[in-house]
């Protein structure tokens, strides 16, 4: 089958699976299984070539998404980051490998693993064999991988994270710089640092010393009863809960953060599609609290 048959294939099931989705057949299984290109596949049998350009240069991107009573959180935020990332690398995209296809077979993956009330989605795209200078050919693949959640990982946390600033790594602010890249040896790094001191999550500096996020999350700071966050400019990825409060809530101001102004803040919060807000009470030495943290978690809870 050619790849326009392919995807036509595809495009077809996947309406069925969105506009019919309650008439799937289900069998309960405690096997996992991962979606790789429309195949849903047990875990344990799922493999890549060793050729792939992904495992061997990090070429591709992913999205972690939280789906909720089986609808995807921040559903368009996630497929304009993706796409749009697709496009500023100049990867072709089959035109029948659309948003609804996507949407449709993250749904039929977190169905199979009977996770549908709450999870942790992870979508990579990546190319297929090839070099340093590309893959062989145009094909575009992806894997989809779900993992379960509970209430208590998504609610706010009492106790606040500690975290540190992670050392002899810096990030550029280049053109790359927002995209959630495969490519995560930075923050692999930094996340071993963060495990070795014992903090919850370790900041990331970018090249000209500021601070610009975490290795999880985007960072946001409380200053006299304002809110600031650091321009993509800087060089954060753009991450999709960082974008849905810039939409709802007014005000934000987007400004550089160095370290000495992180010691100035008077409250410190973590964002990301999975956690959604974290309170941080502790970078170093220096502390934080909590109130209008936890107000504004309430506020976005019940919107």
């Amino acid at each position: 089958m050619g790849n326009t048959d392919y995807y036509a294939a595809l495009y077809r099931q996947s309406r069925h699976i969105i506009n019919d989705a309650v008439t799937l057949p289900f069998i309960f299984s405690a096997l996992l299984y991962v979606n790789i290109n429309g195949h849903l596949i047990p875990q344990s049998q799922a493999s890549l070539p060793v050729g792939n350009t992904a495992f061997r240069y990090g070429a591709g991107l992913f999205e972690t998404m939280r789906v909720s009573n089986g609808t995807i959180n921040l559903e368009q935020y996630h497929w304009d980051r993706l796409l749009n990332g697709l496009a500023q690398l100049q990867w072709p995209v089959p035109s029948l490998l659309n948003r609804q296809v996507l949407t449709a077979q993250v749904l039929r993956t977190v169905k199979k693993n009977a996770m549908e009330h709450l999870c942790r989605v992870r979508l990579q795209v990546y190319g297929g064999n090839g070099g340093i200078f590309g893959p062989d050919s145009n094909e575009l693949n992806y894997i989809i991988e779900c993992f379960p959640l509970t209430e208590s990982d998504i609610s706010l946390n009492d106790n606040g994270l500690i975290l540190g600033i992670a050392s002899g790594i810096r990030k550029s602010p280049d053109t790359l710089a927002n995209l959630k890249s495969s490519s995560a040896l930075l923050y692999t790094t930094a996340g071993r640092q963060a495990k070795q001191q014992r903090w919850n999550d370790a900041l990331i500096c970018n090249t000209n010393g500021n601070i610009i996020e975490s290795v999880i999350a985007n960072i946001f700071w409380i200053k006299d009863n304002h809110i600031y966050t650091p321009p993509l400019t800087e060089g954060c990825v753009a991450g999709v809960m960082r974008r849905h409060l810039l939409a709802t809530i007014p005000g934000i101001t987007e400004a550089p953060l160095s370290p000495h102004e992180l010691t100035q803040a008077h409250e410190i919060f973590l964002t990301n599609a999975i956690k959604g807000i974290r309170w941080v009470s502790a970078v170093n030495n220096t502390t934080y609290h909590s109130a209008q943290v936890r107000q504004l978690y309430a506020s976005l809870l019940q919107s």
